[in-house]
């Protein structure tokens, strides 16, 4: 008897604890598959993004993995998209005509046109006009040029239906084109996540071994794979904003981030590599560049988030006219420079990397010193530029 109280009372208390979560605002479950944590939203925090004990984080208001800077409306529709029902819809008016007498699909696999549907309907048809067998011979161009479709086409009778399947055709070309690349990053940061696991319970304590570092010193490692990690989310969904939202403006910082960002993970992939197997010594040289590299994805991928937040307004331009017009900021900027010019240090006007060894040329983008980029879409041009090459604005 006492062990059945014992069982009802922990039930009641399950369930007291559940109703509790599920009527709060502050609270909710967490989503991730098997994990029976709940996780408390700060207001006001300013973000949606959350984290739970079990180490998954989602969105807030939409439980779905984080998508920050992408909306959850967008979000929504992308996943909606992505499924099986969606995709066979798009698929089936693209590739597929309907029988002309029960309606059903029918995918066209051989090179005549003469077409029978399948069981119970058995209907002969030809797959140019859609008309019955019976309808075609000799005189109608036979079952391989049916002169009736060929008529009726020049009458623009089957106009209509040729453009709805050519809009279906683009339509998933399109689609193709984004959700490979969507995929394709996923797939990377589940990558880049197990190599960074990898590299903190194997690699490192080889690299302290053979090079006689500490832990601290190979830190600028695992900031890489973190900052890996966390580019490819971002470039992950990226590429559902330019699904729906295909802007020109848009797409180059998107290429300007990936490109910098398979910089980096190749870098901390492939170069560490000859460092691991023991074949490299220039481990001080490697640290310096793979540092570098982290810190040049990171700005570009911060403006790149800026713009996403800000709907693509230029922010970047207010703040530097705010920042020349402040004199205070103007004078501090002016010695820093003059402080950068003592030590014989520059900071890349493209890539904003900080060199300290090389006199004209950046260690990391081969940038020549005094070159700078458009404050408005950050476009690299050349010292003698006065107008933006990119978007035609006074510098």
């Amino acid at each position: 008897m006492y062990w059945f109280l014992m069982r009802l009372k922990e039930k009641y208390a399950r369930y007291l604890l559940r109703s509790y979560i599920e009527a709060s605002r502050k609270s909710k479950w967490c989503p991730a598959p098997g994990c029976g944590y709940a996780v408390d939203f700060v207001l006001g925090s300013g973000s949606y993004d959350v984290s739970c004990k079990c180490t998954h984080s989602f969105c807030w208001n939409c439980t779905e993995e984080v998508h920050h800077p992408v909306e959850c409306d967008i979000v929504a529709k992308w996943i909606l998209k992505n499924t099986a029902e969606s995709r066979s819809t798009t698929w089936i008016l693209a590739n597929s005509k309907p029988c002309p007498k029960c309606k059903r699909p029918i995918e066209k696999r051989d090179g005549c046109m003469r077409m029978t549907c399948t069981p119970p309907c058995r209907f002969e048809f030809c797959w140019l006009c859609l008309g019955s067998r019976s309808d075609h011979g000799n005189r109608t161009g036979g079952f391989y040029a049916c002169n009736r479709y060929e008529k009726a086409g020049k009458d623009g009778k089957y106009d209509q239906t040729k453009e709805t399947r050519k809009m279906a055709k683009n339509s998933l070309k399109k689609y193709t084109h984004y959700y490979e690349r969507w995929a394709a990053n996923e797939r990377s940061r589940v990558k880049a996540m197990e190599d960074l696991q990898e590299m903190q319970t194997v690699h490192v304590e080889k690299l302290k071994n053979d090079y006689c570092r500490s832990e601290l010193y190979f830190k600028f490692i695992t900031e890489a794979w973190l900052q890996i990690i966390e580019c490819r989310r971002v470039l992950k969904w990226t590429y559902p904003y330019g699904y729906y939202l295909p802007e020109q403006f848009f797409e180059y910082l998107q290429g300007e981030a990936e490109s910098w960002l398979e910089c980096l993970h190749q870098c901390a992939e492939k170069d560490l590599k000859p460092f691991v197997d023991g074949k490299s010594k220039d481990l001080n040289g490697f640290r310096t560049k793979l540092s570098g590299l982290t810190t040049v994805t990171r700005n570009y991928f911060v403006n790149l988030v800026r713009a996403l937040e800000n709907g693509l307004a230029d922010v970047d331009s207010v703040g530097a006219c705010n920042e020349l017009g402040n004199s205070k900021a103007s004078v501090a900027m002016i010695k820093k420079k003059r402080k950068w010019q003592q030590r014989g240090s520059w900071p890349c006007g493209h890539c904003t990397y900080f060199n300290e060894e090389s006199p004209t040329i950046c260690q990391i983008c081969n940038q020549r010193s005094g070159s700078s980029s458009c404050g408005l879409c950050t476009y690299f041009n050349s010292t003698s530029a006065t107008i933006c090459l990119m978007c035609n604005q006074q510098r």
